[in-house]
């Protein structure tokens, strides 16, 4: 008998209790599963994810967990996209699917088929996963020598998954999961079974179809549909850059590494960057918007963006004033107090709402106005150091995470405003099933610039991501319907960038430490990018030098 300390849910106290050596999780997970409110999709095991079909044999502390936790919810993710793209060739034969990108609270992908794709098929291939998941059959994980794994890939479909083996000759064996004789490669994890895979939806939407399931917030229903046509339009754009470049996915990037040719590739992608702010511009400019309001998540450029936005509207012949909305927070004894009793400082409460609409109103009456400066270590505005005036047609800047949402400005003439939704749109995947989430970019551009700039160590950005994603579910994603421009603040070759600066402080992160598993996680991930060794060649205005230092607009 081995001494295990198990947490059954979040906030709960753990528990000790004995377990026979070489017990399965799922086993351990049966014992309470009644009593739980959620499915139980996997474990962390001593600070690192484990599938439920591994075994205990050391004394550990477990923690279960279900889709409230984004580890869990990655692993749901994984194994519907496995279900999925077995009914798919149930249903449809051996034809090419792409697993593409985020859309419309869930995932876009594209079937090839000689004929489009209806609804009738779309409807087919729901009934077809369904009777997978009543069929409860286990996903099964093997490891193919390299010689079984090209053979097993021999098929067109899977011709990005040889392309890495062929490039990669010290890769020994394969990781790879089948399900009823289906059998493919995941970097991810995957549950036990089909029958976890309780909740899914299928739609056709435009030229694909769209994989829906439900959010961590609450694991046991699919989300209301929510049509994101720009950010549809923006990860078509993402995909044309990508095309032009000639890198649809990670094994054509590392081609260009080694080559040498990623100096051209860099110069292009900022190329693309510089041509669409300057279309921006353009288009405020032409449409006499003087009311500019720049938001996105976390680690997306938006400082970055705004200066260049600035720039090019000079070149319009527009000076525009730049402001931030975190100088309009309200006193710090008027900051909104969490349930934990912690200030809030996320939410739109916690601006000035009506001082900052009057400032501008004033502003763009021509009026002098004193404009605040929040003194963040007093708690409270200062006056008296920024009082400005506008001419009748000069712009304004707006940065902050609530620009887009309407209360913000809620006393300012629509008519005035443009608004500018930035995020990296990574369209680059590993290969035609395995995607890169535009959340992992965010995090990694993170980790560094916190390292950086801010002294944090990795473990400490990733604890903290958890409570920063909440936020932006709740202040920021919901609004970027809002926006009239959306813009993608990716570069194509930045991980093969990021990945030199990100990965010794990953190495550095102990088991002891909570962020282990997602150091791991992230470690493997980035073992599929060769490294740029020499980002030199990277203009110092670049987006991304806002992360690796030497930019001259931060």
């Amino acid at each position: 008998m081995i001494p295990v300390t198990l947490i059954t849910q979040p906030d709960e106290k753990p528990i000790t209790i004995k377990v026979d050596e070489g017990t399965v999780l799922e086993d351990l997970v049966k014992k309470y599963q009644d009593r739980l409110p959620y499915k139980v999709l996997a474990a962390k095991v001593n600070n690192r994810v484990r599938e439920l079909s591994r075994r205990l044999e050391e004394p550990s502390t477990v923690v279960f967990l279900d889709m409230r936790d984004i580890s869990a919810s990655r692993i749901y993710q994984s194994s519907v996209s496995f279900i999925y793209l077995k009914a798919v060739n149930d249903v449809l034969g051996n034809v090419r699917v792409g697993i593409e990108n985020s859309l419309n609270k869930g995932i876009y992908t594209e079937v090839r088929t000689h004929e489009p794709l209806t609804a009738a098929d779309v409807s087919n291939l729901q009934k077809r996963m369904q009777e997978l998941v009543e069929a409860d059959i286990p996903f099964i994980r093997k490891r193919l020598t390299r010689s079984e794994a090209m053979e097993a890939f021999k098929c067109g479909n899977h011709e990005e998954k040889r392309r890495m083996l062929n490039r990669a000759p010290h890769v020994e064996t394969v990781p790879v999961y089948s399900c009823d004789g289906f059998l493919n490669f995941f970097y991810g994890q995957m549950v036990p079974s089909t029958g976890y895979i309780r909740y899914f939806e299928l739609r056709k939407y435009r030229n694909g179809v769209l994989l829906r399931f439900p959010e961590s917030s609450a694991p046991d229903r699919i989300p209301e549909f929510r049509d994101d046509v720009k950010l549809y339009r923006a990860f078509g754009e993402a995909k044309k850059w990508g095309n032009l470049m000639g890198i649809s996915y990670v094994e054509d990037l590392n081609q260009k590494i080694d080559n040498g040719e990623y100096r051209e590739i860099i110069q292009i992608s900022e190329a693309l960057h510089e041509k669409k702010i300057a279309y921006i511009a353009d288009e405020i400019i032409r449409n006499k918007k003087r009311i500019i309001l720049i938001s996105g998540p976390s680690s997306s450029g938006k400082t970055s963006f705004a200066k260049r936005l600035s720039i090019q509207l000079r070149v319009g012949g527009q000076k525009a004033l730049c402001l931030g909305t975190d100088d309009y927070f309200v006193e710090r004894h008027q900051t909104p107090i969490l349930p934990d009793g912690t200030p809030n400082f996320e939410d739109i409460e916690a601006l000035d709402i009506n001082l900052f609409n009057e400032n501008i109103n004033d502003l763009l009456s021509g009026k002098e106005t004193d404009l605040p400066s929040f003194d963040f270590f007093e708690g409270k505005k200062r006056y008296g150091e920024k009082i400005s005036r506008i001419s009748d047609n000069q712009p304004i800047i707006i940065e902050g995470i609530h620009s887009l949402n309407k209360k913000l400005s809620a006393g300012i003439d629509d008519d005035e405003k443009y608004k500018i939704y930035i995020s990296p749109f990574t369209q680059l995947n590993i290969d035609n099933h395995n995607r890169i989430p535009t959340t992992d970019a965010r995090m990694l551009r993170r980790i560094v610039r916190d390292h950086q700039f801010r002294g944090y160590n990795a473990g400490r950005t990733i604890e903290q991501w958890k409570k920063v994603r909440a936020g932006e579910d709740k202040n920021i994603f919901p609004f970027n319907g809002e926006a009239d421009m959306l813009f993608n603040s990716a570069h194509i070759y930045e991980l093969a960038v990021l990945k030199k600066y990100v990965e010794p402080m990953l190495l550095a992160i102990g088991q002891e430490d909570g962020a282990y598993s997602e150091a791991i996680r992230l470690l493997k991930f980035l073992r599929f990018f060769r490294t740029i060794e020499d980002d030199s060649v990277i203009a110092n205005n670049s987006i991304i030098r806002e992360f690796i230092g030497g930019s001259i607009l931060v």
